[in-house]
């Protein structure tokens, strides 16, 4: 039996008045999301479970099988497994954007212009970083370079419960009241305020200011925490497996669990991925032995943070005639599969951030060729089923090994 989970990062929204009243999900035309639906299980999933914070490291550990609550231990060690970055026990990772901020006197009356600072290219990133740690770097702090606006940072012997606020939830906002304020965090704004005037007339920021970009003038740390310990994917469920993503913290999940990492040329995060070199990799994954390929597409997701209504739209509709289309094609030889499809939570446009809503799965398996009453693949039709997951990690024994979830 084959698996093939396809993940729309955000991919679920609130209805906009500028859509007609209609989420993303129901005003796109996606006619092979639709047309499975016909004759899948439609539901509602809680993946986030309550009294967490809804990022996407918790809600696709959920989504993969494993249990927030026993498993999360922050986001960076997730991305700094992925970059291959080697941690101690006692080492703390934080996550480190290179953001713009706005160009007043005082640093911490600024405000978040950018949390991607118009996605800055790797080459450009990694000269920043690199300036960084000629100034900041020291016998506990070291900067790694990642991709594009998305960098690391090791601690040694560092700490964690900071309650860090994450970029992307501040847009357009003053940094005022979201700067890091505990007594142990406070070397890390001193970081943050001298990144500024290390960047901020730095060649590469000139350069990007001439041509209309926006300047990554400042770092911006959050997401601290340790080294998690995962069970193996294969310990838990029987099969071996791939994940296909172009996101370092997908790839960190994939590398802690076993699972074989996929690189996709092209493949970016954003809504200019390689999104059918995604599924025709995952196609060759099953071909070459895999049992479960674990889709991972991020566009929806960068969409609904940058209020991109237009493109959060095109986003989905690539994702079903690019992704899920070329991955039906290829299916199509095998005698059974199962084909499993949904957020890991919404990235509402209106909010710009991520909520704790559930959100909408579709069910598909060949053999279980079962006419419902669901017409389409959206929020609304899913939550008229009165399906209901209240234990997101739950999903995966049900999908894999038909474990009843509710």
């Amino acid at each position: 039996m084959k698996h093939v989970l396809l993940l729309g990062d955000g991919m679920a929204d609130y209805p906009l008045e500028q859509l007609g009243n209609k989420t993303p999900l129901q005003f796109s035309k996606k006619p092979n999301m639709d047309s499975l639906a016909r004759y899948s299980e439609i539901g509602l999933i809680k993946t986030v479970p309550e009294g967490i914070a809804p990022g996407s490291d918790v809600a696709n550990l959920s989504v993969m099988g494993y249990n927030p609550k026993l498993y999360y231990t922050g986001r960076s060690p997730l991305e700094a497994v992925s970059m291959g970055l080697s941690l101690s026990d006692t080492d703390v990772t934080l996550r480190c954007n290179l953001v713009t901020l706005s160009d007043v006197d005082d640093y911490k009356n600024k405000t978040m212009i950018d949390y991607s600072s118009d996605e800055i290219s790797s080459q450009e990133a990694e000269a920043l970083i690199n300036e960084i740690n000629k100034h900041l770097k020291s016998n506990e702090i070291c900067f790694y370079p990642g991709i594009s606006y998305r960098h690391c940072v090791i601690w040694k012997n560092g700490l964690t419960n900071l309650n860090l606020v994450p970029p992307h939830d501040i847009l357009e906002q003053k940094i005022t009241s979201h700067l890091p304020k505990d007594a142990n965090s406070k070397h890390l704004l001193d970081m943050m305020i001298k990144s500024y005037h290390i960047l901020k007339d730095h060649p590469i920021n000139k350069s990007r200011i001439s041509r209309g970009l926006n300047p990554a003038n400042s770092i911006w740390l959050w997401g601290e925490g340790k080294k998690p310990s995962l069970t193996k994917f294969y310990d838990k469920y029987g099969i071996y497996g791939s994940v296909i993503s172009a996101v370092d913290l997908i790839k960190g999940i994939g590398i802690l669990s076993g699972l074989n990492n996929v690189e996709v040329e092209g493949a970016t995060g954003n809504i200019h991925t390689n999104f059918k070199g995604k599924a025709m990799a995952a196609l060759e994954q099953l071909d070459s032995g895999s049992d479960f390929v674990y889709v991972h597409i991020e566009a929806p997701d960068e969409c609904g943070h940058r209020y991109e209504i237009e493109n959060k739209v095109k986003s989905i509709e690539l994702i079903d005639d690019q992704v899920l289309g070329v991955l039906l094609k290829g299916l199509e030889k095998y005698d059974d599969y199962k084909l499993l499809i949904l957020p890991d939570h919404p990235t509402p446009l209106s909010l710009r951030t991520h909520t704790s809503d559930p959100v909408p799965y579709l069910f598909y398996q060949k053999s279980n060729h079962k006419k419902s009453e669901v017409t389409k693949y959206d929020e609304e039709q899913a939550s008229k089923t009165n399906i209901y997951i209240s234990e997101g990690y739950k999903l995966m024994e049900y999908f894999i090994l038909n474990k009843s979830p509710f």
